[in-house]
């Protein structure tokens, strides 16, 4: 008889505990997103409903509806064809820190405090309601910008709900 060796099992488990998958940059960051995810409030809009407090379209100018979910709805503003902006309706409820920066904001339109970036512009409505302007590259100045805020009905938006 053959005396089983004592050593493959301890070779065997040597082996497994090695072929562990090392964590990657990819894995902290997925691990980051995971944390920092913002669950849809429930009291959050269907992205729908705001549909039609956005700005109507004219003859050189179309809006197309490019995203609806809870809170969010956006629309790609073109020109002739030619993407020029991007406008977006969110209810801060599903991110109550995006209200954070309009205390403070010495910036009006139509009334409502505004933020205005290199090629944003934003503003609340209601103290719940972020209407925004994104312009591809300088296709719009921050002046373009605050009158397309303007043609939001902003008076429907905040009484709507």
């Amino acid at each position: 008889m053959r005396r089983r060796q004592s050593w493959i099992p301890w070779i065997l488990v040597i082996g497994l505990v090695g072929c562990g998958e090392a964590e990657t940059r990819w894995d902290a960051a997925q691990q980051t997103s995971e944390e920092q995810q913002v669950a849809v409030a429930e009291s959050a809009l269907p992205g729908s409903t705001f549909n039609k407090f956005f700005p109507e379209q004219g003859d050189d100018i179309d809006i197309v509806f490019k995203q609806e979910k809870d809170g969010f709805a956006q629309a790609a503003l073109h020109r002739d064809g030619t993407p020029i902006a991007m406008l977006s309706i969110s209810d801060t409820r599903n991110n109550p820190a995006a209200r954070d920066k309009y205390p403070d904001s010495a910036e009006t339109i139509a009334g409502h405090p505004a933020v205005a970036t290199d090629n944003t512009t934003s503003i609340l409505v209601a103290e719940r309601f972020q209407v925004q302007v994104q312009s591809e590259g300088d296709a719009l100045t921050a002046q373009d910008r605050a009158k397309w805020l303007e043609q939001f009905d902003l008076g429907g938006l905040a009484n709507a709900f």
